[in-house]
């Protein structure tokens, strides 16, 4: 499915998987910079440096440097056998942020730190083998480890496993369990679950059509910073007249959405019934995506 909108108009047909977890996700911001306030297990790696002892606002200060700088300490922190070092340094290897982009040397610190029973690096192993981050993509290993997490309470977990039980892969179909899931991670705040929740009531998904709730949630999600949530706001906005209001949506839409979404939101925007939103929707679209 990739990053395409859904067919029916913008939100129908089964949900898509995005970067949901840590990578390219605009609800996470790479963690690089998050302190560490748990005291450190293990020997400090470098003589004379103690880091197990180092204080928040310690850790803070050397987190503040060039991100080569705070990719090195978050290294020497990960050796120490520190997991929630170990899951970031996986994101930093991912993104190439501070450090040289290794896939393969990703998922290796993200399956140290999930043996340490973090659940976000679970969901991040769960990441590389559904989307072959560094390995043969392997579907059923990817809904297995979205399982435990989402099991353990990961909101993204829980999304992502919702994601594959909407889609078929890597388990069964099970649009009623995928509700459910979504469901939980929404009760969570994660604004792309409700989005989604919003999908199934609009599309009549296991549950009854119901436009006025779907609305409300595609409202949420929109102010909780999900692009998708706040097209689809618009969406709703521009059907019920409120057309000054949907544009500044569609906006804040561009601002976050990825290139493959602006692109089709646009070709949506240029067919769609509202009027407004053949031109001065897709203006308002680019303008937040900053191509106009």
């Amino acid at each position: 499915m990739g990053d395409a909108i859904n067919p029916s108009p913008a939100r129908g047909g089964a949900p898509r998987r995005e970067a949901a977890g840590w990578r390219g996700s605009a609800a996470n911001a790479t963690p690089a910079a998050a302190p560490l306030h748990q005291p450190l297990a293990g020997p400090p790696p470098r003589a004379g440096e103690d880091l197990q002892n180092l204080t928040p606002e310690q850790i803070r200060a050397r987190l503040s440097g060039t991100p080569e700088e705070r990719a090195a300490f978050i290294r020497q922190l990960a050796e120490t056998g520190e997991a929630e070092a170990q899951a970031l340094l996986g994101q930093l290897l991912l993104d190439g942020n501070g450090i040289a982009a290794d896939e393969s040397a990703a998922l290796a610190w993200f399956t140290r730190a999930a043996a340490q029973h973090h659940l976000m690096a679970i969901n991040m192993v769960g990441r590389c083998y559904d989307l072959g981050w560094g390995t043969a993509p392997d579907k059923a290993r990817a809904a297995e480890c979205y399982r435990i997490a989402a099991e353990r309470g990961l909101d993204w977990g829980m999304y992502n496993y919702a994601t594959l039980l909407a889609l078929g892969e890597g388990v069964a179909e099970d649009k009623a369990a995928a509700l459910d899931w979504f469901g939980q991670a929404a009760k969570l705040g994660n604004a792309k679950a409700i989005n989604f929740v919003g999908s199934f009531h609009e599309d009549g998904w296991v549950v009854p059509r119901d436009m006025a709730k779907a609305a409300r949630l595609y409202a949420r999600a929109a102010e909780g910073g999900d692009f998708r949530g706040a097209f689809n706001h618009a969406r709703m906005l521009g059907a019920a007249g409120r057309i000054e209001e949907a544009i500044a949506w569609l906006k804040r839409a561009g601002a976050t959405a990825t290139p493959a979404f602006v692109d089709k939101a646009c070709a949506w925007l240029e067919a769609a019934d509202v009027p407004a939103f053949r031109k001065r929707g897709v203006q308002a679209l680019r303008i937040g995506a900053g191509l106009c």
